[in-house]
């Protein structure tokens, strides 16, 4: 009876932390890369090239979203949260948008790791600017 109880105990604990919900405040500021993983090699980066291109991720108290390459706006969008995934709306050319969601793997005050959710895995770790 005990390990039924000690079972169901952990049970309860890893389904809570399942689904315990990231507000967008947590993600507010800006998020310097500082590592990207591509489960597809081709799509590796180059040596150096993180460092010199410096990209980031902003995250406004808008729900503004702004991806930053080589000091310029690559993508800005709206976001919104739904538990630990990002739903990013990217705007395009012509008024159009597109969407695609990034599961956040880790968050805290210093260090955020999000991936997409493709077939072809990008994985980020990023550290909160100043």
């Amino acid at each position: 009876m005990r390990h039924l109880r000690n079972a169901l105990a952990l049970i309860f604990v890893l389904c809570s932390s399942c689904t315990n919900s990231i507000k967008p405040e947590e993600l507010y500021g800006r998020w310097n890369y500082v590592n990207v993983d591509n489960s597809n090699p081709q799509d590796t980066l180059p040596d150096g090239e993180l460092e010199l291109q410096s990209p980031a991720i902003i995250f406004n108290d808008n729900n503004d979203l702004i991806i930053e390459w080589g000091g310029k706006k690559l993508s800005s969008g709206k976001f919104r949260m739904e538990g630990q995934m990002i739903r990013y709306t990217e705007d395009l050319a012509g008024g159009r948008t597109r969407e695609f969601p990034f599961l956040i793997k880790t968050l805290n005050e210093t260090e955020l790791v999000f991936q997409t959710m493709e077939q072809n895995v990008t994985t980020v770790t990023a550290r909160k600017g100043r």
